[in-house]
């Protein structure tokens, strides 16, 4: 029995997801599962998470915290920030806690700053010696993706997703983009990644661009504010460049109303999946993609899932000319675009070069 099932009230539940907004994207099933069971439920995440937290259902508040042993560029630690913190979980009054981390990650250091705070019932995947930090110590199984591997944990903790709910990935409804995009049928191309070794080099995506567009499809371009120079070169004259023009609940809505969306293991290829729209996944390697594929919609996944790199999570290609991804031909786009894009059979269903999800 979990702790909060003799109580007469339902729990106040923090729900950890500390990375970027992929990660937290992936998540929301098990946010969900969380409020489902919860009388009121906050979601704690890092400052690259914060605004896909506050598109998922189902979450009170969302609050944030640089955590120094997170992100591409972690904060130093400082008592100021500990301590701007822990008054912020104080205050919270939360009964339980869930913390969500990547299989490679330790949800220890969070932990200890969560019983710090008075949180009386944490529960984590672990695979290190919790000590008195967990009171659920889980063990997550082999090869899951994280959507499921979150799942787990929720449901170990006692939580289930309510009656009807698919466990897909979700956000509230995006805002109409047509303003942005034009009315006319699209293909969106998401050239960056806030980890290089996960996306196309620039001249690889505008030839690719020039590709799609040569074989009839109309192209957008969409990148954040710091990648405006980046979509500029790929876009070229053959697509429209939204790069900056869009923040993430109008990238939502540009990719909402697309026909697909080609993009590497990144945060917007899991938007995609979550606004429900299909995904030619440029997978590179360093991570596995039976954790990280596009969750629950048509996808191709492209790419030498046997380079050199495999398995490293390295940041930076540390193969020359980046093979694993800059190797896709262009027939293979075109071939991938196809099969989503033309072919009603294939939806709801990966295709052959699809893994697993």
């Amino acid at each position: 029995m979990t702790p909060f099932r003799s109580r007469s009230r339902l729990p106040r539940t923090l729900v950890v997801r500390l990375d970027s907004a992929g990660d937290v994207l992936l998540a929301g099933p098990a946010v969900r599962a969380v409020t489902a069971g919860s009388s009121y439920t906050a979601l704690l995440c890092g400052p690259q998470g914060a605004a896909a937290g506050r598109m998922l259902p189902g979450a009170d508040d969302v609050l944030t915290y640089d955590a120094p042993w997170v992100g591409l560029e972690p904060p130093p630690v400082t008592r100021t920030a500990t301590r701007r913190l822990m008054g912020t979980l104080t205050a919270g009054r939360f009964d339980r806690a869930l913390v969500l981390v990547s299989y490679h990650q330790s949800p220890l250091p969070i932990a200890l700053l969560l019983r710090l705070a008075g949180i009386g019932w944490i529960a984590a995947d672990s695979e290190d010696y919790p000590g008195a930090l967990l009171d659920l110590r889980n063990r997550r199984a082999p090869h899951r993706h994280e959507v499921l591997a979150a799942l787990d944990l929720a449901r170990a903790a006692g939580y289930a997703l309510p009656p009807g709910d698919d466990g897909g990935l979700r956000v509230t409804p995006p805002p109409r983009t047509t303003h942005l995009t034009g009315p006319e049928p699209y293909i969106v191309v998401h050239p960056g990644a806030a980890v290089p070794a996960r996306a196309w080099t620039p001249g690889r995506a505008a030839r690719a661009v020039a590709a799609l567009s040569a074989e009839g499809y109309r192209v957008v371009v969409t990148g954040g504010r710091a990648e405006r120079e980046l979509t500029a070169r790929v876009a070229g004259r053959y697509a429209l460049d939204l790069g900056g023009a869009t923040d993430l609940p109008q990238l939502a809505g540009v990719l909402a109303g697309a026909r697909a969306v080609v993009a590497g293991n990144t945060g917007p290829a899991h938007l995609a999946a979550a606004v429900g729209t299909p995904v030619v996944s440029l997978f590179a390697p360093v991570v596995p993609a039976e954790r990280w594929a596009p969750y629950g919609v048509p996808h191709v996944l492209l790419g030498d899932r046997h380079a050199a790199c495999a398995d490293t999570r390295a940041r930076r290609c540390p193969v020359p000319g980046h093979p694993c991804l800059d190797g896709i031909g262009d027939a293979e786009v075109l071939a991938a675009v196809a099969a989503l894009t033309d072919d009603p059979a294939d939806q709801g269903e990966q295709t052959e070069r699809g893994a697993a999800v």
